[in-house]
C-alpha cells in the first residue's frame, strides 16, 4: 500500500513536471518504469495522470477559457491545430501501435534529435505574437509538429514550442500556443483511457484518483513556473537537459 503511494508520488512528479516542460512526459514515466520496475505502472495510470495536467491546466486558464466565447477566431484555430494529433492518435492507440513505440531506444534518439531540433528553432528572431499572427495557416504548421508527439521522448510541449518558435512566435506566446492545444490533446488522450477504469480493481481505481491529484498539483505549479521563466530566459536549459538524458540512455543501451 504505502510502496504502491511512494511509486504513484513519483509518477504523479514526472507528469506533472514534464507534461509542460519541452523534455516529453511520456518518455520521463517509460524510462522510469523500465529501470526501477514500477508495478502499478500502465497506460491506464499515464493516461490518469494525464488527466490531472489536463484539469490543471484547465483552471490555470480559466479566465483566458471563459473569455474564448468572444474569441471565437482562437477557439477554432485551436479547434483547428488539435484535429492533427487526435485523428492520429486514435488511429495508433487503435492499432495498438502506441506499444511498439514506448521503446528506450526510440526514446534515446528522438529525445537528441528534437532536443537539437528545439535549440535552432530557439535561435530564431523574435517578431510574432498570438494576437497579430497566429492564423490558420501558422496553426496547421503547429498542428502536424504535433502529431510527432505521439512517439516518446519527443515531447508535445516541446515540438510545439519548436514549431511556433520556427515561425518566430516570442517564447511566452510559444508557450501559450502549446498550452492551449494540451487541452484537446490531453482530455483526448485520458477519455481513451479512462473508460477501462471500470474494469480495473477497486485498489487500482483509489490510486487513479490519488494520481490524479497528485498530478493536478505538481502541473499547476509548473505552468505557473515555466510562463515566468520564458519571460526571461531561452530554452537552452532544456536543451542540455534532453542531451544528457540521451546520453545515459545511449550508455544503458549499448554500454
Amino acid at each position: 500500500m504505502v510502496q504502491d503511494f511512494i511509486e504513484i508520488l513519483i509518477l504523479s512528479a514526472i507528469q506533472g513536471i514534464s507534461e509542460f516542460l519541452p523534455i516529453s512526459s511520456s518518455a520521463h514515466l517509460i524510462i522510469v518504469s523500465n529501470l526501477y520496475n514500477l508495478k502499478t505502472s500502465s497506460l491506464l495510470l499515464d493516461i490518469s495522470l494525464h488527466l490531472g495536467s489536463l484539469l490543471a491546466i484547465i483552471f490555470f486558464f480559466r479566465k483566458d477559457l471563459f473569455h474564448l466565447k468572444h474569441n471565437q477566431k482562437l477557439l477554432k484555430l485551436i479547434i483547428i491545430g488539435s484535429l492533427p494529433l487526435m485523428m492520429f492518435g486514435y488511429i495508433i492507440h487503435s492499432t495498438e501501435l502506441i506499444f511498439l513505440l514506448r521503446n528506450i531506444k526510440i526514446i534515446a534518439w528522438t529525445t537528441l534529435f528534437f532536443g537539437i531540433v528545439l535549440y535552432f528553432a530557439d535561435q530564431r528572431k523574435i517578431d510574432q505574437n498570438i494576437s497579430s499572427s497566429l492564423d490558420i495557416k501558422s496553426i496547421i504548421f503547429i498542428g502536424l509538429f504535433q502529431i510527432l508527439a505521439l512517439i516518446p521522448g519527443v515531447s508535445r510541449a516541446g515540438i510545439t514550442i519548436t514549431a511556433a518558435r520556427f515561425l518566430k512566435f516570442n517564447r511566452v506566446d510559444a508557450g501559450k500556443i502549446s498550452f492551449l492545444l494540451s487541452i484537446p490533446a490531453l482530455a483526448g488522450a485520458s477519455f481513451l483511457g479512462l473508460k477501462d477504469i471500470q474494469n480495473e480493481s477497486i485498489e487500482i481505481n483509489i490510486f487513479i484518483i490519488i494520481a490524479i491529484v497528485l498530478s493536478f498539483l505538481f502541473s499547476y505549479v509548473t505552468v505557473k513556473f515555466f510562463l515566468k521563466y520564458l519571460k526571461k530566459f531561452s530554452l537552452i536549459i532544456f536543451v542540455i537537459y534532453r542531451i544528457i538524458i540521451a546520453l545515459i540512455l545511449f550508455s544503458i543501451i549499448y554500454f
